[in-house]
């Protein structure tokens, strides 16, 4: 087949595709959403019957995902790093239940925090469920993986993670694709207890991935994705994880580096290449995009007095993501980063989109708690996010995914009137509904904006769970119906808008305030799509 350009993302979709993938379940979060666009999007998934849904939040995916695995199909589930956490429980338990058909899960990491509240490193949540995890160098490598992790998934009976960063994720080049291959049939599990983890069962299945771990150590031994390339001066030994293969090739103009490196893309670490580069080299660079995995590693079980430089001691920052520059300079070249940004040119914050249609709610908002001290409103992730700055200094808190409703409460309980919550529609049914049931329960005081924009806003107008739906969602978890108020969020309305928020603020009980406005941007989108098929 001829070469395809395309995006890290859009490498891994069509790998899946061509490796006999049967379902990919997702909750949209960048750098990861394209994987799932694409094969929603793919006229070749459509008639291959492949099944592509949005989950209402990375957990419901993920165990959507190992239903399909369980029975033989080959299944994925696609996140970005910090949606690993909400599928944390059944991501480490699945390594225990195993897998039955192909089982890959895509982590996409986000160092430097492009667009994310943290730089955490997938690596050490597949370390700690012990699974294996492939690091792409290039989107060829991140292609090939996802054949080469169906096939060991289904080799080991386990779930393979497949961690990739925002730099691979949305760069692009050059794909050559393999012969596609049919997808799996309906293959119960040979052991219909496999996947009941009550204690005594659990407790055989975790003491069989224990013994694993040699054949997984070994499959990295063994990978054509861990290589360890010579070089004739050994003062100096290179460790390479993943993409900062790439940033240390990218100061060699003939590829040729002089010292020897071991190049990771698969872990766990292949302990032949790693203990022979620490015994031919003096000292051992490690370059790694994330945490200092194994940087640390390495210093734990050498036990040699070997120097390992890297992210811990200064060699490389210890923040942010890698680069060729970064590089250069720990290798002692010359720093080509240029010139700083001159302190007369201003930061550009991030700020809501032209004629958002909250814009009105956060005015009315503001104006509603004028007759209380600032510090009252909880806030979650999305667009509205952005309501923290200028102009609308709205918000004093984001932290995580539905975390809006239940700090409101926190504080409501600790005796703070009024404890207000801003939430999106997306979010709400994502992981705000069982705030919202404690809220209920505990007849806490607060008062909760639901913003209704009708779609997944931030992440590129995805279809939202909560569509036509929150009124009911908020009436069966017990809200009181006469305290469930709808606005139109314009500038017409906003003296009605305000009298509303100001009278909920005051009821002592769990209120509900639902700005009902379309996204402006899927406004557009329908309204082009509408005149294009006239």
């Amino acid at each position: 087949m001829q070469k395809q350009l395309l995006m890290g993302d859009e490498a891994i979709a069509q790998g899946a595709i061509d490796a006999g993938l049967s379902g990919i379940y997702a909750y949209p979060g960048t750098p990861s959403t394209e994987i799932s666009e694409y094969i929603h999007s793919s006229r070749e998934a459509k008639e291959k019957g492949i099944k592509a849904s949005w989950g209402a939040n990375e957990k419901t995916a993920y165990e959507a995902a190992l239903g399909m695995s369980y029975t033989g199909k080959r299944t994925m589930v696609c996140m970005k790093h910090v949606g690993l956490n909400v599928a944390a429980d059944p991501f480490v338990n699945s390594a225990i239940t195993g897998a039955n058909g192909g089982f890959i899960v895509v982590s996409a990491d986000d160092p430097s925090m492009h667009s994310s509240q943290n730089e955490q490193d997938s690596r050490e949540l597949g370390r700690f469920a012990l699974l294996p995890t492939l690091e792409p160098t290039n989107q060829q490598e991140a292609y090939d993986m996802v054949h080469y992790g169906f096939d060991i998934s289904e080799k080991y009976g386990i779930p393979v993670l497949l961690r990739i960063t925002t730099r691979m994720a949305h760069s692009r080049a050059g794909v050559s694709r393999k012969a596609p291959k049919a997808q799996n049939e309906i293959k119960l599990p040979k052991n219909l207890r496999q996947f009941v983890l009550l204690p005594a069962i659990a407790r055989k299945q975790y003491k069989d991935l224990l013994q694993k771990q040699t054949s997984f150590i070994a499959e990295s031994e063994n990978s054509g994705f861990n290589k360890y390339i010579d070089g004739p001066e050994k003062k100096l030994g290179i460790i390479a994880c993943g993409i900062t293969f790439n940033y240390l090739m990218e100061n060699f103009p003939d590829r040729k580096v002089p010292y020897p490196v071991v190049k990771i893309s698969q872990y766990p670490l292949p302990k032949k290449d790693i203990e022979k580069i620490t015994t031919e080299c003096k000292e051992i660079l490690v370059l790694e995009d994330g945490y200092p995995m194994v940087e640390e590693m390495i210093k734990g079980y050498l036990g040699k007095g070997i120097k390992v430089k890297g992210r811990l001691d200064g060699t490389l920052p210890r923040d942010g993501e890698l680069n060729p520059n970064i590089v250069a300079v720990s290798l002692g070249k010359e720093d080509t980063k240029g010139q700083e940004i001159p302190s007369v040119v201003a930061n550009r914050p991030p700020s809501l989109c032209n004629g958002c249609s909250h814009h009105d709610s956060f005015l009315a908002l503001n104006e509603a708690l004028t007759s209380y001290s600032k510090g009252r409103v909880f806030s979650d992730i999305g667009c509205y996010t952005l309501s923290a700055l200028p102009p609308y200094e709205s918000i004093n808190s984001t932290v995580d995914m539905g975390a809006s409703i239940t700090m409101a409460k926190g504080a409501a309980d600790a005796g703070m009137v009024p404890a207000v919550a801003v939430i999106g529609d997306s979010t709400f049914t994502h992981s705000g509904m069982t705030g919202l049931l404690d809220c209920i329960i505990a007849k806490s005081p607060v008062t909760i904006l639901i913003l209704d924009n009708s779609t997944t806003a931030m992440t590129g107008g995805q279809p939202s769970a909560a569509f036509g739906r929150i009124i009911n969602i908020c009436k069966g978890l017990g809200v009181e119906e006469n305290h469930i108020r709808i606005l139109k969020p314009l500038k017409k309305n906003h003296e009605e808008n305000v009298a509303v928020m100001k009278e909920e603020l005051e009821y002592n009980g769990v209120s509900v305030i639902i700005p009902q406005r379309e996204c402006v941007q899927t406004l557009n989108k329908r309204m082009r799509e509408k005149f294009k098929n006239k």
